[in-house]
């Protein structure tokens, strides 16, 4: 009989040969990104974006979703030659170097403990609306412990329950698409049909570019399915294809999902633009407002509850993401080794999961007993993403434009298809003239037109990329330019013992 000590180790990790385990298909890939960011996420911030775009949310969202499409192919870029687990840290290792690849690992810790954090909160706030007799602190530890349990169970059990818990998700936000698609059958939009593309107002473009800055926010965790990249099925070719068609598949999913929503919301709005942005206490519930008006208080119920249970699954996939982060970092000796390892019969790193659940919980329920806690967490939650995504752009530019890997692309993008279209080149010069000028020519225009791509997509796509990400960052407010500030500054302290220690052990051997 296993003793109390092995059969924590088969859980927790320690155990001798604990490792991740491949067992996400595709499909449990895009579930965890559609959990971690929620198909209804405009729902809290609609109001919001209404007032600050003069009543185009979903073009806000149309753009963001263009916007957020060069992170995404800056990540797809280099989960096909990183297909580790530890997303950005891992990328940033490899195509700027140890240091930088451990600041960028620091910076995007914050991020994964800060948004499980917020989305534990909001379902403890919507469940002590729905049950005030019990504390919403309460209700926020209680999410806590029933996720990193059910995390705990094994990845692929989670995300079973995570698939379920998003039909029921999809199916509320389709019952609200259908009721709404009723009222305006029967009783018309309160706004012409295509004011929310155009405006309710006078229609400005620093008005939208200023929307889509925050609007981009509610896509952050969808990278979060990168960390997942040991454990999806098929070697390490196969995993890297299906990490990154999961993590296109959620951009686009969620942008059509928050366009269809934001788009009725706006035709079942009553109040205009104007009014929100005159009003800033009725942004919040904005959208609760539009429907309770138009479609009835029961569907607003429904929106609650879903969203209840919705926010604690978002922190499931993100609590997720962040212990596969802290593995990546332990394994390689950036963080304490015994967050190191997982274990024998979950393949979960059961102690870097414990390690953010605590740290979460510790976040989640300090804002959920303070008066103004979900706003100074809201308010700094998003600088350590945007942070790493800044890094993942600069990462694709110092591995692929600078060639950090020790010369040339990879065989697959460059030599095999060189020679291919130098051969075809060479084939068609024959066909053409008959003499190996023409194809020597053909093999020049190949060259040079591999070069120019080569140009737009390792520097042009990732700087447009890096560029919007500042854009956001210096929008952001001063508080968490702040945090941001002393978090990097911690990193960097950090990575100075690092290197000390590493320089000690050197000179020892």
């Amino acid at each position: 009989m296993p003793s109390a000590r092995s059969h924590t180790a088969d859980i927790l990790g320690g155990g001798p040969g604990g490792s991740l385990r491949r067992s996400l298909s595709l499909r449990d890939l895009i579930v965890y990104g559609l959990l971690f960011i929620a198909p209804m996420a405009p729902v809290g911030i609609y109001g919001a974006l209404d007032a600050r775009s003069h009543g185009v949310v979903p073009l806000v969202y149309v753009v963001a979703t263009v916007a957020m499409s060069f992170t995404a192919y800056s990540y797809a870029r280099m989960i096909h030659t990183v297909p580790q687990a530890g997303s950005v840290y891992a990328y940033a290792r490899v195509g700027l170097g140890n240091g930088p690849g451990f600041v960028a690992g620091w910076m995007m810790m914050l991020d994964y403990l800060l948004i499980p954090a917020v989305a534990y909160l909001f379902s403890g706030i919507a469940m002590a609306q729905l049950v005030p007799e019990v504390d919403q602190w309460i209700w926020t530890a209680i999410a806590v412990v029933v996720t990193t349990a059910l995390n705990l169970s094994g990845v692929r059990r989670a995300a079973v329950v995570g698939f379920l818990v998003l039909a029921m998700e999809i199916l509320v936000l389709l019952v609200f698409v259908v009721a709404a698609l009723v009222v305006l059958a029967q009783d018309g939009p309160q706004r012409g049909w295509l004011s929310p593309l155009t405006g309710d107002r006078a229609f400005s473009m620093t008005a939208l570019l200023g929307a889509v800055s925050v609007a981009v926010l509610s896509f952050l965790g969808f990278d979060a399915i990168a960390n997942f990249a040991e454990e999806a099925v098929g070697g390490k070719g196969n995993s890297a294809r299906l990490v990154a068609r999961a993590l296109v598949w959620c951009l686009l999913v969620t942008g059509v999902l928050f366009v269809l929503q934001t788009y009725l919301a706006a035709l079942l709005s009553q109040d205009s633009s104007r009014h929100l942005a005159e009003n800033p206490a009725e942004q919040g519930a904005a959208f609760y407002t539009a429907t309770e008006s138009a479609i009835g208080g029961w569907l607003e119920t429904t929106v609650a509850v879903s969203k209840a249970i919705g926010a604690a699954f978002a922190a499931l996939a993100g609590q997720a993401a962040a212990s596969r982060l802290l593995y990546a970092m332990a394994r390689d000796r950036r963080l304490p080794r015994f967050l190191g390892s997982a274990g024998l019969r979950t393949g979960v790193p059961g102690r870097a999961l414990l390690l953010s659940a605590v740290l979460t919980m510790g976040a989640a329920v300090w804002a959920a007993r303070s008066a103004d806690g979900l706003d100074r967490l809201v308010s700094i939650v998003d600088i350590g993403a945007l942070f790493g995504f800044g890094m993942l752009h600069l990462s694709v530019m110092g591995y692929y434009g600078l060639g950090r890997r020790g010369g040339g692309r990879p065989a697959a993008e460059s030599g095999q298809a060189g020679g291919g279209q130098a051969g075809g080149g060479q084939a068609r010069g024959r066909q053409a003239g008959g003499s190996t000028e023409g194809g020597a020519g053909g093999s020049a225009g190949s060259s040079a037109e591999r070069h120019r791509m080569s140009v737009v997509w390792d520097w042009v796509v990732p700087l447009v990329g890096l560029a919007i990400v500042v854009a956001v960052i210096v929008t952001a407010n001063r508080e968490a330019h702040w945090v941001g500030l002393v978090w990097l500054v911690i990193a960097l302290v950090a990575l100075a013992v690092l290197r000390r220690r590493d320089k000690r052990e050197a000179a020892a051997d």
